[in-house]
Formats: C-alpha cells, sequence, structure tokens
C-alpha cells in the first residue's frame, strides 16, 4: 500500500550510488552486533545499589547467555516517607517504556515483598519516585511519592501474580501495564506526577522484611525511549532492535542493535542467516560470526520491505520503487546470494505491487496490488506475467502466503470492519475468517512444519486499513485452522517488525525487529 515504506525513498535517493554511507551503516551495525556479543557485568544498566539503611547488601547478577537479571534485596518497607530496597538502574531523560518479565524466586516470607520497576528523582530515601510493584501475595499497585519527603501514595492495579510489568511515562502522566504471559495488557495511569526530565529508572527488590534478603529474575528487560507522536512517522525513523523469540519457552534474545531503521527479517532454510532490508538495501546478518553483509542486488536499491525467499530457498523475491513505475512498488526475482541482474516480474503501468509470497513450485508469486482504485491480492506466473485476481472487496486484502503444503493461502483483510486474518484456497475461493477480536491482525506467517500461524496484532489505537511505525504490538499465535489467538510476545515496533515470514527452519523461534530511539 502507499504507507508502505514510501517514506524512505528521499532517503534512498540520497543514498543511491553513495557507497561510503553503505560502509559506515555496516560498520555501525557490526560494531553494535560486537558489542552485544561481549559480557557485560550489568546488561543494559549502569550500575546497582541500596536505597536507605539495608541490613542486608542486596546484589545483582546477569546472565549474559539469557539476557537475564537475578536481583537479591532485603529493605524494611517502601511507604510512607522512606525507601528501602536495591536497585538496579541507569539514567534516562523524558519518556520512555519500560518492561520486563518478572518472577518471585522462592515461596518468600512476607506477603508485602515487591519487585518491579522504579523511576526516581534520586538515591535519597524520601525522593519523589513512581513505581510498578508486583506483591508477594499479588498484589499490583502504581505507587508514586509526589514530592520529597511527602507519603507514599498508590493506584491499584488488580491482585493476581502476572508475568509482564511495564511502565510508561508521557510527559506527567506514568502507566503501569501488567500481564499474565499471553493475555493483553491490563493498564492503570497516574497524571500531574512532576518528576524531573532526567531520572534514574531501574529494577528493584524490596523484601519488606529487613531481616531477609529475596530475589527476583527479570527477563526480556527493555528499556524503550518512543517515537515522538509531533514528528512523521515516514520521515523520522527510530534505531531497531534484531531479535529472536523461542515460540515454546517464550524467552527472547536480542541479536544486534542499530540507530538505522531495519525491518523484516527472513529466516534463511539452512538456519544460518537472517536476510532484512534497511534504508533501501538488503543485509545479511550471519549467526556464527555475527556479521552483516549487503547482498549486491544490482539497480534495486530502492527495496521495501517486502522481501520473500522461496520454499527451496534458492531465490528471493523483492518489491522495488521503480522510476519506469512512477517509484511504484514493483517485483522482482534474483538468486538468494544476489549478484545478478534482478528479473523483473510485474509488469509496468498497472499500479503498485507489494510482494508476499511464492508458491510453493516456485512458479508464481502473491501480492497485494493497487488495480482499479483498490487494493486486492492477486498472483503472478513467473514466466509470463499473467496476473489473476484472487479477492475482490472494497476493504483492504493484505499479506499473502501459502501455506507450506500448498492447499491455503493465508491472508488479511478488513471487510468486516477489523482487520482480520483469512484463508482461501489457491483459486481464491473458499474464503474464510479465522479470527474475530477487536484487534488489527496483519500478516500471517505459517510454520514450516504447518501447524502454527504467527501474526502481528495492532490495538484499537491504530485504524483497520493502517499497520504504523512505533506502536505498542503483539504477536500472536494460533493454530492454522483456527483458535484462540495467544500472545507470544509484547513489542514496541509495527511496520517493518515482522512483514515477511521470519520463522526458523526448524519452526521453533521467530525473527522480529523492535524499535527504540538510539
Amino acid at each position: 500500500m502507499p504507507f508502505k515504506c514510501i517514506g524512505l525513498l528521499k532517503l534512498n535517493e540520497l543514498m543511491r550510488n553513495t557507497s561510503i554511507l553503505i560502509s559506515l551503516f555496516l560498520l555501525s551495525v557490526m560494531n553494535t552486533a560486537t558489542l552485544f556479543s561481549q559480557e557485560y557485568p550489568l546488561g543494559i544498566f549502569e550500575n546497582h545499589l541500596d536505597i536507605g539503611e539495608v541490613e542486608n547488601k542486596g546484589s545483582v547478577s546477569y546472565n549474559d547467555e539469557f539476557q537475564e537479571y537475578l536481583i537479591e534485596g532485603s529493605g524494611e518497607n517502601m511507604w510512607f516517607a522512606n525507601d528501602q530496597f536495591h536497585y538496579l538502574w541507569k539514567s534516562i531523560q523524558g519518556d520512555f517504556i519500560l518492561r520486563a518479565k518478572v518472577k518471585f524466586v522462592g515461596e518468600g516470607l512476607d506477603p508485602h515483598r515487591k519487585i518491579g520497576w522504579m523511576v526516581r528523582n534520586s538515591f535519597n530515601t524520601d525522593s519523589p519516585h513512581v513505581n510498578a510493584s508486583l506483591h508477594g501475595d499479588g498484589l499490583l499497585s502504581l505507587q508514586f511519592r509526589r514530592t520529597k519527603g511527602a507519603e507514599t501514595e498508590e493506584v491499584n492495579a488488580g491482585n493476581e501474580m502476572v508475568d509482564i510489568i511495564q511502565l510508561e511515562r508521557k510527559g506527567n502522566t506514568f502507566i503501569m501495564g501488567v500481564a499474565k504471559m499471553g493475555e493483553p495488557l491490563r493498564k492503570v495511569e497516574i497524571a500531574d506526577i512532576d518528576l524531573k526530565n532526567e531520572l534514574f529508572v531501574g529494577l528493584y527488590v524490596c523484601s519488606h522484611d529487613p531481616k531477609v534478603t529475596e530475589k527476583a529474575i527479570f527477563r526480556d528487560v527493555r528499556i524503550i525511549k518512543p517515537f515522538n507522536e509531533e514528528n512523521d512517522r515516514y520521515e523520522n525513523y527510530l534505531g531497531s532492535n534484531m531479535e529472536v523469540l523461542d515460540v515454546e519457552s517464550g524467552q527472547r534474545k536480542l541479536l544486534f542493535s542499530s540507530s538505522h531503521s531495519i525491518q523484516a527479517p527472513n529466516w534463511t532454510l539452512d538456519g544460518k542467516s537472517l536476510i532484512y532490508n534497511s534504508n533501501g538495501y538488503l543485509y545479511a546478518y550471519g549467526f556464527k560470526d555475527q556479521k552483516i553483509s549487503m547482498i549486491n542486488t544490482g539497480f534495486a536499491i530502492r527495496n521495501n520491505n517486502d522481501h520473500v525467499l522461496s520454499f527451496d530457498g534458492k531465490q528471493l523475491a523483492i518489491s522495488h520503487h521503480d522510476d519506469n513505475d512512477n517509484g511504484d512498488s514493483a517485483i522482482y526475482v534474483l538468486p538468494v546470494e544476489g549478484d545478478s541482474i534482478p528479473k523483473k516480474i510485474t509488469a509496468s503501468g498497472l499500479g503498485a505491487s507489494y510482494l508476499h509470497g511464492w508458491s510453493t513450485n516456485a512458479k508464481e508469486l502473491l501480492f497485494t496490488g493497487n488495480r482499479n482504485g483498490q487494493y486486492d491480492v492477486y498472483s503472478v506466473a513467473i514466466d509470463s506475467g499473467t496476473e489473476t485476481q484472487l479477492t475482490n472487496t472494497p476493504g483492504l486484502d493484505d499479506g499473502p502466503e501459502y501455506s507450506p503444503d500448498g492447499k491455503y493461502i493465508y491472508f488479511n483483510s478488513n471487510r468486516t470492519g477489523t482487520m482480520q486474518i483469512w484463508r482461501m484456497k489457491p483459486d481464491g475461493s473458499e474464503q474464510e475468517q479465522l479470527t474475530f477480536d477487536e484487534l488489527n491482525d496483519w500478516f500471517p506467517h505459517i510454520s514450516p512444519d504447518g501447524k502454527w500461524m504467527v501474526f502481528l496484532s495492532f490495538g484499537t489505537d491504530v485504524a483497520s486499513g493502517d499497520h504504523p511505525f512505533y506502536k505498542h504490538v503483539y504477536l500472536r499465535m494460533m493454530p492454522v485452522n483456527g483458535g484462540e489467538p495467544k500472545i507470544i510476545s509484547y513489542v514496541y515496533g509495527g511496520q517493518g517488525t515482522i512483514n515477511v515470514p521470519s520463522w526458523s527452519p526448524d519452526s521453533k523461534r521467530i525473527a522480529f525487529v523492535s524499535n527504540t530511539q538510539y
């Protein structure tokens, strides 16, 4: 559609034939990837300390392999006008989103022991602060001290043991989100909390019993600098994280980060690399050496995030914005290694064509095409360029992808009001809806073993026909024949997160992109 990466075109024009910028990009990303492969004693944090005169000193250990933190802390309380706890922190300015998967270690001795996120002006025990806390008895509360030395107040957020705790700042408003893994976030908020622009933010453990030490594990810890809503999402880009999710365990691992906008990872059939796009070019990330190389796509240097590998892993189809088509997206095919002249598949002058899938026999491609004033799903024969229209509705049909057995084409459509997942036979017949809730679902991707489907879900704050950058989104999974979708990851992303098939060949992992300002 017109909103797919069009904002990148101006930048692509500047980058055309500019090898220095390409080299700088590769250098910056490779350096960042190397940094993340090294062992950091405190991961993404700066330091840790005990707040207040605790009887038992706390500690922090970081497991680099699993990117998780074990925090031990004591402390009498975090209430009234004085706090005592152990704090793993870093400094940050402006708005932010803090998210982590949290878990107490052991049964604990006091039902009022607490863990969670803490943001505060200073390390003083009576500092103004906001914290999102999970108590040992399951009490959830958004707690805050408005001024130095004031009494602590709270907003109750429920009473159940949860897995996910999120704390978001929007100016003087603070929003706490909580969820059991697999369920949507529930939120409470407070406004008019006048903390400093520059804060200490971090994770904490408070035992509530000063004589004992409690432990907690924090996984999938993310400190996100969100998009400034006053800017244009297609002109001003945030940085990116390339991540991998183990579907069974739910563990996320950050592979590398970049200040550039990177998007849409494909997993190669041999399992050795990820292919992704950035600034009109395609790149490959190698798992073994953690190095990044550019894929030579010849004249096609205005590629968007619709690149797909054939089922046999030998060919790569791309969507390139072609000058011969007034800058519209057109579809090309080349060997997966690149280094050849791309073959154009869609004809000129028909309208924009956004690639999404291969047929299992590698003879046809599936795409979303702007034809006759609306976007529908089409197939196109690679040898002849003959197009076949498969859907025809006044709404938007997008994201078509074949199942590995070739029996179905899965796609998303907002023909019933919200964007939902559908499927149909390869000839376009027997179109049936598979998801039915209020979320807007995009880009169904079928696991190589043909059992599961993963897709991207936007909330009700996004129009059904849009899939923008930089929103709170869910990665959800369900059986290919339908059922109750389950959230498998909570992500700040959207456009470019999972536009293309990104399952590992063994159907155990998903690659995706999240975003933050660097």
